[in-house]
């Protein structure tokens, strides 16, 4: 086995990891530096913190982040099936259509239920 083909990689890597620490430096160096206490200050979104870090937040909340990850995910699986239609044809098709028919079934339950409503 030749390692030699493996050279380009080793210097990509080397570069990236280089220049990363290049200008990281660079930015420590140079880079203003003037803190005060209002930069210094804990924040919630721009307002004072009000409450202990540790409060409970809803569950409505996490149900609406997993829904979105869940429905991103499935329609990622739009791009490959676009891509390779013309290969794999009529049933590619038809399969695909039923996996969106399940998608809009599950969206409408979980619309009808109540999940996406967290105010």
């Amino acid at each position: 086995m030749n390692l030699s083909a493996y050279l380009p990689i080793l210097f990509f890597i080397l570069a990236g990891a280089g220049f990363g620490i290049a200008f990281l430096s660079i930015g420590k160096l140079l880079g203003p530096n003037r803190p005060d206490q209002a930069k210094n200050a804990p924040y919630e979104c721009g307002f004072d913190a009000f409450e202990n870090a540790r409060m409970k937040f809803d569950v409505r909340y996490y149900l609406v982040a997993i829904l979105f990850i869940i429905f991103d995910l499935e329609t990622a699986f739009l791009f490959p099936w676009g891509a390779a239609l013309r290969d794999i044809g009529w049933p590619g098709f038809f399969a695909m259509m039923f996996f969106l028919f399940e998608l809009i079934l599950g969206f409408a339950y979980i619309w009808k239920r109540g999940g996406l409503d967290w105010v």
